[in-house]
């Protein structure tokens, strides 16, 4: 499975950006599909998951209430919705995919190359 990230881009503090992970495999939906984010100079971080059908989702506590997490089965996609962004939120986001769920990083099957998100204050 091959996953291409991409919608991060530059933001003034309370804005919102719109992120897409598009997956290679027809067997998309058989796959739990996370967000985690890797900030300068600290460790990648979970933020959203959702499960095969959309049914489950979870999220980080620091993006809870501000991020919601998607995804189309017919078009192999999965989104991640950022509102009320912060300049904390800066980091770069990472789509991973997982066969089951998990939201844990060593998990993880496939993952994407990430896409920068900037917030600037």
């Amino acid at each position: 499975v091959q996953l291409q990230a991409s919608g991060g881009g530059l933001v003034q503090a309370g804005g919102s950006l719109r992120l897409s992970c598009a997956a290679s495999a027809r067997t998309f939906s058989n796959y739990a599909m996370n967000w985690f984010r890797q900030a300068p100079g600290k460790e990648r971080e979970f933020v959203a998951a959702i499960n095969w059908n959309g049914g489950i989702t979870y999220y980080a506590d620091s993006v809870k209430g501000r991020f919601t997490i998607s995804r189309d089965n017919t078009y192999n996609t999965a989104y991640l919705q950022m509102n009320g962004l912060k300049p904390e939120d800066t980091a770069i986001y990472y789509c991973a995919a997982v066969l089951g769920y998990s939201i844990k990083s060593t998990d993880m099957d496939y993952w994407g190359k990430g896409t920068l998100v900037t917030v600037s204050s």
